[in-house]
């Protein structure tokens, strides 16, 4: 039996998947969720073979939610249309359903994921590419999710103060916590609003409006001094970009 979830926040388009496999008696539904939230929490519970994602979705997005995931199930994305979104699954033989669909596509998409499954191979690659790809087509951040033990955490960016890279990671330091999260700091630079935001060293990007004074260190290097009394170092890069932002 491969045992699947279907997240989708549309009841109609949970009912429809439900319906198609009633063709497919190998395949037991072992719970619906409406939104991203309820998805991960599911998908950490119970652990299914397949789920069902849709990738608009309010509160969480489904590329939101695949963030927060720990182990990467083999899915089957469902969507209306999305240029951006189809050019990457069908780059990374991701298989998708596009709204409105029928029994044969849909058939298809099952004959896909069931020869994934058989092969046991790791599905985390092809979702982290799709997550990287999705990452640079979005413009700019105005949140960023985070998933802390069982709670999901959403930080609006008027609550970071500021990022520091540790290896694979960056800190996120919000409202007295500090989160960790698979992130770049290059795409944290590119992402994130000019106007909140200015990297003032390779490891570190502050918020400006969380930046008290700046002190000279050495000869070639500067600390910023943030309103809680955090001493951030500045690179000579990072001088220049505060001088621009901060117009002195």
């Amino acid at each position: 039996m491969i045992r699947t979830l279907i997240i989708d926040d549309e009841k109609l388009a949970r009912d429809v998947i439900k319906a198609y496999l009633k063709d497919h008696p190998d395949i037991q539904v072992i719970g619906e969720c409406a939104n991203g939230f309820e998805g991960v929490k599911s998908v950490h519970e119970q652990g299914p073979d397949l789920i069902f994602l849709d990738i608009q979705m309010p509160k969480l997005t489904g590329f939101e939610m695949l963030e927060l995931l720990d182990n990467q199930p083999v899915i089957i994305f469902s969507t209306a249309y999305d240029e951006f979104a189809i050019r990457a699954f069908e780059k990374n033989a991701a298989d998708y359903l596009l709204k409105p669909y029928d029994q044969d596509r849909f058939n298809e998409a099952i004959r896909k994921a069931t020869e994934k499954l058989a092969t046991k191979e790791d599905n985390t690659p092809v979702v982290n590419s799709l997550i990287e790809e999705h990452r640079n087509s979005v413009e700019l951040l105005d949140r960023i999710v985070i998933r802390s033990g069982n709670r999901i955490i959403i930080l609006g960016l008027d609550t970071i103060r500021y990022f520091e890279a540790q290896d694979d990671y960056v800190a996120i330091f919000s409202e007295g916590h500090k989160y960790l999260k698979q992130l770049r700091m290059k795409y944290l630079e590119a992402a994130l609003p000019v106007d909140q935001f200015v990297r003032v060293h390779r490891s570190y990007i502050v918020a400006i409006d969380q930046i008290d004074k700046i002190e000279a260190f050495t000869k070639d290097s500067y600390l910023a001094i943030l309103k809680e009394g955090e001493k951030i170092p500045v690179s000579r890069s990072g001088y220049q970009a505060l001088k621009k932002v901060l117009h002195f």
